[in-house]
């Protein structure tokens, strides 16, 4: 493979890597491959305050290989986690069964909140997340099912749940989402959906073709930034050498 070769997981690693960009020393959470690939990416070019950690409780002082152990320059156990959570020092990358336009996302459940259909992880942090520090989303398959245009159950909390009169959302910052497809925000009208870039090869129209609703700016979205050479050369052989990436996000 060369550095024309860039795989699609690639484009979106780099996405991920840019969720971070600006962050500083706060605590990275990203919960899937290719977040941990981008917090790891950013960390190694352009954050290098960014705390990450083994995925439990311990702080990483340095920046191994996915799934590799790491020096471990501090303990956070988890109800340190809250702390932090508190402080608005993190930014959290999360998945999402569903998410709408307003950036109201479901890990919960399918269906009528009396009789749900499916039962699936609760709401966990959502809440949380969402009203005290930045919240991205990452989504490897965009489908019309994910982009959805209601949640059944709202877990992380969209702009159009926000009372502006009351502080607790105050600092409500659904940050960006990345998925297979593209990379997207919440700068459109009414703060609902904007697009930022496409990943090459893909058209709007496919993008259209898996959402449930109207995204802004869908057809003069530009491509995704290439990742450079040496970006290409800390995932490839650095950060994910066993490729991962390439399980979660198909060429």
């Amino acid at each position: 493979m060369t550095d024309n070769d860039v795989t699609r997981a690639e484009y979106c690693a780099v996405a991920c890597a840019e969720m971070f960009s600006g962050a500083g020393e706060i605590m990275a959470s990203p919960m899937a491959t290719l977040p941990s690939i981008g917090a790891r990416l950013a960390r190694l070019t352009s954050e290098p305050d960014l705390l990450i950690t083994d995925g439990n409780a311990l702080i990483l002082a340095d920046t191994p290989a996915l799934g590799r152990p790491g020096k471990v320059e501090g303990w956070l156990p988890f109800s340190k986690v809250f702390d932090v959570v508190a402080s608005g020092r993190r930014h959290v990358v999360m998945g999402a069964n569903q998410l709408d336009k307003y950036g109201n996302q479901n890990i919960s459940a399918f269906g009528p909140l009396d009789k749900p259909t499916r039962q699936m992880f609760g709401v966990r942090g959502g809440p949380g997340n969402a009203i005290n520090h930045a919240t991205s989303y990452w989504v490897g398959k965009h489908s019309a099912r994910v982009f959805s245009e209601q949640v059944d159950v709202v877990c992380g909390v969209g702009y159009d749940k926000a009372d502006p009169d009351n502080p607790a959302y105050r600092f409500l910052n659904n940050y960006r989402v990345v998925s297979n497809l593209g990379v997207f925000d919440y700068s459109g009208p009414g703060r609902t959906m904007h697009a930022l870039s496409l990943h090459p090869g893909v058209t709007a129209e496919q993008v259209r073709e898996n959402t449930s609703f109207e995204i802004d700016g869908l057809d003069a979205a530009g491509p995704t930034r290439e990742p450079s050479a040496e970006e290409l050369r800390l995932i490839r052989e650095v950060i994910d050498p066993k490729s991962l990436r390439d399980r979660e996000v198909a060429q």
